[in-house]
């Protein structure tokens, strides 16, 4: 079995990975981490998970026993268990989005020393489509009259950053196989035709939307529209929980889930 400790324990997705986590028969479960002041500290993560009580407090602290770190959080939190994941060198699977660039070098440094997982999505299906707009972008690259590509995506309410993670990293896929240069958030006002090198973004908020991401490949006469949607969070949960397992196993380096999925 592999210790796991969840860091955002108290979470939408930190629920989501104690409930499976926790019937997970490779996984033993061994810290629920949350920042000290948390208003739910000390209480038991299975029932702030609502399955049952697994004698698993919420905690600042993790012990020994933990050999991979799996971080739903926020870019603060992530940044520090990064740290403290390189102190101890315990492997890491990073799924927070919205990091700054000085967070992206700590975490591409980190990963010199110990082996991290880190993606924007670690659901199968949205890693799949990656792979198919990839696909997609390069065939359409020099497609006769140019192609237009566009990127909406939906989520809860609740979401800080914007557009998703998910979605810039369908952008910079495409982009990198396209050779597009400009991209763009959203268009308003007299802004004249659209411009052959650019892609765009879309970002909606709605509700209690887990993820949802459509590529539009558009040329004149016909479209392609790539679209996964999730109906709950287990998905992901289930993939870092994937991820973990894979992690755990690694030498040191930076990993994402095409080396989880054999993509």
């Amino acid at each position: 079995m592999i210790g796991i400790a969840i860091h955002g324990a108290a979470g939408r997705m930190g629920q989501r990975l104690i409930a499976l986590g926790s019937q997970d028969d490779q996984v033993k479960l061994t810290a629920a981490i949350e920042f000290a002041n948390h208003p739910k500290i000390g209480q038991d993560a299975g029932l702030v998970a609502g399955v049952g009580e697994l004698n698993l407090p919420l905690s600042p602290e993790w012990d020994e026993g933990t050999q991979v770190v799996i971080d739903f959080s926020v870019p603060a939190g992530a940044e520090a268990i990064a740290r403290t994941c390189l102190e101890r060198r315990t492997p890491l699977v990073l799924a927070t989005t919205g990091l700054s660039d000085e967070q992206k070098v700590l975490i591409e440094q980190a990963a010199q020393e110990i082996p991290v997982v880190w993606a924007p999505s670690m659901s199968t299906m949205v890693n799949l489509t990656m792979k198919l707009a990839t696909t997609a972008a390069e065939v359409l690259k020099d497609y006769p009259g140019g192609t237009d590509v566009e990127v909406l995506e939906r989520h809860h309410r609740f979401k800080e950053d914007s557009p998703s993670g998910t979605a810039l990293r369908f952008g910079n896929l495409i982009c990198n196989a396209m050779g597009i240069t400009n991209e763009v958030h959203g268009r308003e006002g007299q802004i004249g035709a659209r411009p052959r090198n650019e892609l765009a973004y879309h970002a909606i908020r709605t509700g209690d939307n887990p993820g949802e991401h459509t590529i539009v490949f558009g040329v004149l006469g016909e479209t392609i529209e790539l679209t996964v949607k999730a109906s709950n969070r287990d998905c992901y949960a289930l993939g870092a929980l994937s991820a973990a397992k894979f992690v755990a196993q690694q030498q040191p380096g930076l990993y994402n889930m095409y080396d989880v999925l054999g993509l």
